[in-house]
C-alpha cells in the first residue's frame, strides 16, 4: 500500500485537464505523489476514471454518481437550470452501473447530499440514492468518499444510522466544530490545496486528528493560486503548509498522510 503522498480526490477526466493528463501525471510523479483517487461522477463519467486507472497504475479508481446528477432528471422536469454537458442518466442507472462495477474500485464516490443545487422538494429522493450508493460501499468492504454541499449534518446522520465507519469527508464546507464531532465517530477528513487562503481548513488541520487527515485537490478546483487549474501535484504543498502547522518535517507529514491513506483504503 501507498506509505506517502496521495491525492484522495481528484478529477482528472475533467475537461480541463484531460487533455494533458500525461503532464498532470508526470508533475505529480515529480512531486512525489504516490497515488492519486480519480474519484468519477457518473456513469460516463466513472467509465473514463476506469479507462485511464487501467492505463496508468499512478491512478486509483472510485466510482461513484455526483449527488446532483443522481436527481438530474427530476431537476430538468422541474425545470431547474444545472450546467451540466453531456449525457445524462437516471437514478437507477446511475446505481446500478457503481453496483456492478464497485469490485474494480478503491472507493466509492464521490456521493452526498447536495442543498445547493438540488431544490428542498428532492431532497428526500436524494436521500434515498445516497443510502443505496453507501449501502453498496458497504456490502463490497469499500470505503466511502463523501460530498456534502450545505447539507453536512444530514449526510452524517445517514451514515450514522447506516453504520458506515470507513468514511472520508471531500472538502467538507460544514462549521468546524461539526467537523470535530464527526471526527469523533471515526470519520476522515481530506484538506483542499487551497487550505492557506482558507481559514476554516486551517483551523482543520491545526485541530482535527493527524491520523484522520489526507489531502486532495478536487482538481482543477480549489487550487493554491486562482489564476489556474489546481493539481495532484498541490498536495506537496498542502503539505508543506501542514508541517509549518505542525512543527514536523514534510516527510513527517507524507508519512502520516501515507499511513493513513493505508489505514482507510485498505483492501
Amino acid at each position: 500500500m501507498v506509505v506517502g503522498l496521495v491525492d484522495v480526490h481528484a478529477h482528472l477526466t475533467h475537461p480541463r485537464l484531460a487533455a494533458r493528463e500525461d503532464d498532470v501525471l508526470a508533475r505529480a510523479r515529480a512531486a512525489g505523489v504516490d497515488a492519486i483517487v480519480a474519484n468519477g461522477l457518473n456513469p460516463r463519467d466513472n467509465e473514463a476514471v476506469r479507462a485511464l486507472a487501467a492505463r496508468d497504475p499512478l491512478v486509483k479508481p472510485a466510482f461513484g454518481f455526483y449527488p446532483v446528477d443522481a436527481v438530474i432528471t427530476e431537476m430538468r422536469a422541474l425545470g431547474v437550470d444545472y450546467p451540466r454537458d453531456g449525457e445524462e442518466f437516471t437514478s437507477a442507472e446511475g446505481i446500478a452501473w457503481v453496483r456492478e462495477h464497485v469490485a474494480d474500485a478503491i472507493a466509492v464516490g464521490e456521493i452526498g447530499l447536495d442543498g445547493h443545487w438540488v431544490p428542498e422538494s428532492l431532497w428526500e429522493a436524494q436521500e434515498r440514492v445516497f443510502r443505496e450508493l453507501v449501502a453498496i460501499a458497504l456490502e463490497a468492504g469499500k470505503p466511502v468518499i463523501v460530498h456534502s454541499r450545505r447539507r453536512e449534518r444530514r449526510a452524517f446522520e445517514i451514515l450514522v444510522d447506516m453504520g458506515a465507519k470507513r468514511v472520508n469527508w471531500h472538502c467538507f464546507g460544514g462549521k468546524v466544530k461539526l467537523a470535530r464531532q464527526i471526527a469523533e465517530e471515526g470519520h476522515y477528513f481530506s484538506i483542499p490545496a487551497n487550505v492557506r487562503r482558507s481559514e476554516s481548513f486551517t483551523r482543520m488541520l491545526e485541530t482535527l486528528p493527524r491520523d484522520q487527515l489526507l489531502l486532495e485537490t478536487d482538481c482543477p478546483y480549489l487550487g493554491p493560486d486562482r489564476d489556474r487549474p489546481s493539481e495532484p501535484a498541490d498536495v506537496a504543498g498542502t503539505a508543506a503548509y501542514a508541517a509549518e502547522i505542525w512543527g514536523v518535517t514534510s516527510a513527517e507529514v507524507a508519512a502520516q498522510i501515507g499511513a493513513n491513506f493505508a489505514r482507510l483504503f485498505h483492501p
